[in-house]
Order: C-alpha cells, then sequence, then structure tokens
C-alpha cells in the first residue's frame, strides 16, 4: 500500500510540474572584468561576452537557465624585468539553477548557480621581458597554440542574481574556474604544491527575453 501511495505522489507531482513548465528564450551581453588566480601581481582585464538562453521554467521559483555565450576574459601582469597580456576567448556553457522572488508587479530578482564549460576559441598573448643588455623583447603569438599553449578546455562554478522588469533585465555574476589553464606552473618553487593559473571572471550585462 505504501508502495502505490508512493508511486501516485511521484506520478502527480511529475503530472503537476509538466503542466505548468514554461520554456522562453533570451538575448544578453555585457562586460567581463577577468583576472586569473594563481598568478603573482596579476591586474584585471576587461572583455565583453555575449550570446543566447533558455529557461524552463518547473515553478513560479525554480527553473534551469542553460546559456551558449562568447566569453572574452584573461589578464594582465607585469614585474621589474616583464610585462605580460593574456587575451583568450571562448565559447561557453553555462548550467544554472535558479530561484525567483517576486519582489513588485512584474518585477522579480533571480539568483542562480550551476556549473559552466567553455572551450577555448582563440586569443592571443603578449610578452615583453627586459634583456640583460638593458633593451627589451617582445614576444606574441596564439594563446591556445604552441607547446607551451593554455588548455583550451575550461570548467568552473557560475553564479549570478538578475534583477527582471517585465522581459528586460540587468544580472551581476561570477565565474571560478577550477580547472588548470596551464600545465606550466606559474610558481614551481613549491615542488609540493605549485600554483597554476585559473580563470576568475566578474560581468555585467542586460538582457531581455521572448
Amino acid at each position: 500500500m505504501k508502495m502505490r501511495k508512493t508511486v501516485v505522489l511521484a506520478l502527480f507531482a511529475l503530472v503537476s510540474v509538466a503542466s505548468y513548465a514554461q520554456v522562453s528564450f533570451d538575448v544578453k551581453a555585457g562586460m567581463n572584468l577577468s583576472n586569473a588566480t594563481g598568478v603573482d601581481d596579476a591586474d584585471p582585464k576587461i572583455g565583453v561576452n555575449a550570446g543566447v538562453g533558455m529557461e524552463y521554467r518547473f515553478s513560479e521559483m525554480w527553473s534551469i537557465q542553460p546559456s551558449l555565450m562568447f566569453s572574452m576574459k584573461g589578464f594582465k601582469a607585469s614585474e621589474d624585468f616583464y610585462k605580460t597580456t593574456a587575451s583568450p576567448m571562448y565559447i561557453q556553457l553555462p548550467v544554472l539553477a535558479a530561484v525567483r522572488f517576486g519582489v513588485a508587479a512584474n518585477q522579480n530578482v533571480v539568483v542562480k548557480a550551476g556549473p559552466y564549460f567553455a572551450y577555448g576559441v582563440g586569443g592571443k598573448y603578449k610578452l615583453t621581458t627586459r634583456t640583460g643588455a638593458g633593451g627589451m623583447e617582445t614576444e606574441k603569438g596564439d594563446i591556445f597554440g604552441g607547446e607551451n599553449g593554455w588548455n583550451r578546455f575550461d570548467a568552473g562554478l557560475a553564479f549570478g542574481i538578475d534583477y527582471e522588469i517585465g522581459k528586460f533585465f540587468v544580472g551581476l555574476g561570477g565565474e571560478i574556474g577550477i580547472t588548470k589553464l596551464s600545465d606550466q606552473p606559474t610558481d614551481d618553487m613549491d615542488e609540493i604544491d605549485p600554483k597554476y593559473p585559473r580563470n576568475l571572471t566578474f560581468t555585467i550585462g542586460v538582457g531581455y527575453k521572448f
């Protein structure tokens, strides 16, 4: 009897979710302020992000929000003897769970978090070093190319908060990378726990829902 009641309740829940389920789409664009953890004296770098998204709403409060984004990240770093700039570009897929809170008529606050997966599609690096004779040498190239190029795959945790007004929304967010951008440590002095660069990004953007 208990098993029968459990099955009936589960089916009722599935029917309720399916009967409410709503799908919407959106376009969005914004600005990135990116940096890299594990890099000494790194400074943030400005980039852009843009893409399309979908929202699958299970209820008035809960939903899933996958997106397909183009995102420019990177960092700048300098010391007395060198200066470098990294400008990678990614195609990115965040898949976020979202919870929506109504604050006024046709206005909501949406809090969201989940994983993101990214693939490097291009970008450049520039490295300027001081030579022993007091001159400067500059090296440029593709950031994902060559023997010591960055790993193309990146993944991590994304989170954010949106404010919706009708079909328009503005949002703030962040991304913490968990994969190594390069297999070359940025600090190999510590053999037990060497440092590796990882993406760290804060975003601001606007969008429109269809």
